[in-house]
């Protein structure tokens, strides 16, 4: 199933505090339930003014969808075309 990368422009990201943090993902995983297994949320990564989210589903309109039934922007969804890491050197 192909993996995706979602920009979100979200300002002052990265000063979130925790329960802020819980907040959102527990929005997420209850638009999840709702959507079914087809989508996935793998993880995510915060920065200062964004959230970059790793999700595993069929297509990108779900993703697209899963961000409009949160109220999450979904600034940019990119597909995953390969995984490099440092043992990628090495073949």
């Amino acid at each position: 199933m192909p993996k995706y990368v979602i920009e979100r422009e979200v300002p002052g990201a990265g000063s979130l505090s925790p329960s802020q943090l819980q907040s959102i993902s527990q929005t997420s995983c209850g638009v999840l339930r709702k959507m079914g297994s087809e989508i996935q949320w793998v993880h995510s990564y915060v920065v200062d003014d964004k959230i970059y989210c790793i999700y595993i589903a069929p297509n990108e309109e779900m993703v697209r969808e899963h961000a409009r039934q949160g109220g999450f922007p979904a600034n940019r969804v990119s597909q995953v075309r390969t995984i490099i890491d440092p043992t990628t050197a090495e073949s």
